[in-house]
């Protein structure tokens, strides 16, 4: 109450604007069932006081002495308060929210479009199975942020270098799942909130009505860096959707195309630390040290510094080649041969064996990994 006016006139205390009928419908039999149970707390709290104001000894009221079978009266003000509960949680409230839970899991009817989403410890990796695109969605806000070096931003922890585009007016089947423990994929103002699950596909569906950018995270506690996995989401026009689409698939194309020339080791370099601040800083850090012993340290490293391939160029077994590209079965490294590029790959490889410390002095070439992955298929 003692707020100036220009901070009050910001306070809201209700739901974020709902932009999709999931979340109009949540909001709306929320709304019914708090005016319900206001009305039922304001009743039964006012019989309450009244019984005890008019009913008190120190106005002569004697307590009743009874014992025995009860009364009809007694089975009477017992039977007649259940009822009237009764037919409030089932009726008034029970078929507004099982209509609602109906419409909700009702994923495929008129659905115009899939988005899957795949979880990992710490970002999202998004893909459209009929346009042919994947990427993944990391949290972009700058460290120094995070360690208070810098002032914190507008869209602090919930910024992303790749936003999730989807179109306005279109029902999107969303199928979700997890590579190593369980998310939470949540965008409140689109009412959806459901867990990835490792081995599990889930499902939900948006039909967002109104154009803008809507932001979310994982409400999941899946790790240290949980509170750095936002969700952002750019809901445009059809038309400027099939634009994006169209960019992406020509810009699949050029980097497909760049495997195929020789790299220089100072670009595979610094094309690897862009990669490695973007994929891998999370678990390794920054200097890679690790956080031993669950995120092995990269400084110093025999994986590291072993050989890259064999004598006749394929991968050794528990190699780093064969760590980064198929991961390490029981523990927390994932493989990235279906989430990086060719040239990424190689790319980070190759900083990771030339940063740190690490002075190997080789580099593996995005051909090389191409070539790898067609021999793998």
């Amino acid at each position: 109450m003692l707020l100036p006016g220009a901070a009050a006139a910001e306070y809201k205390f209700n739901f974020p604007e709902p932009v999709t009928p999931i979340a109009r419908e949540t909001l709306h039999i929320h709304n019914e069932f708090m005016l319900i149970i206001t009305i039922l707390f304001v009743v039964v709290f006012a019989i309450m006081i009244y019984s005890m104001i008019k009913h008190r000894k120190s106005v002569g009221h004697a307590p009743s002495q009874f014992s025995g079978p009860s009364s009809a009266m007694q089975w009477f003000w017992a039977l007649i308060p259940f009822a009237i509960l009764l037919f409030i949680d089932f009726v008034l409230m029970g078929i507004p929210a099982v209509q609602a839970i109906i419409s909700m899991e009702d994923t495929k009817t008129r659905a115009d479009m899939v988005l899957k989403v795949t979880g990992m410890q710490w970002k999202w990796q998004y893909e459209y199975p009929e346009a042919g695109i994947k990427f993944i969605s990391t949290m972009s806000t700058p460290r120094a942020q995070i360690a208070n070096a810098e002032a914190k931003g507008e869209h602090y922890l919930l910024e992303v270098d790749k936003p999730v585009v989807l179109p306005v007016g279109k029902k999107v089947r969303i199928l979700l799942t997890s590579t190593d423990v369980i998310h939470t994929w949540w965008v409140p103002q689109f009412g959806v909130k459901r867990d990835a699950i490792p081995g599990f596909l889930r499902e939900t569906w948006v039909l967002i009505e109104k154009p803008g950018i809507y932001r979310g995270q994982c409400a999941e506690l899946c790790g240290k860096d949980h509170g750095f996995m936002p969700v952002v989401v750019h809901a445009v026009p059809e038309p400027e959707y099939l634009a994006w689409v169209e960019q992406q698939k020509a810009e699949a194309v050029a980097t497909a195309g760049s495997a195929d020339r020789a790299w220089s080791s100072e670009e595979l370099i610094a094309e690897g630390k862009a990669v490695y601040d973007k994929v891998c800083v999370a678990c390794h850090q920054d200097q890679g040290q690790g956080v031993p012993p669950v995120f092995p340290a990269l400084a110093g490293s025999k994986i590291v510094a072993g050989p890259l391939l064999d004598m006749n160029g394929r991968i050794i077994p528990d190699s780093h080649v064969d760590r980064v590209v198929n991961g390490k079965a029981g523990t927390a490294m994932q493989a990235f041969r279906e989430t990086l590029s060719d040239v990424e790959l190689a790319a980070v490889i190759t900083y990771e064996r030339n940063s740190f410390g690490n002075k190997v002095g080789d580099m593996i070439q995005p051909a090389q990994i191409k070539a790898l992955r067609q021999e793998a298929k």
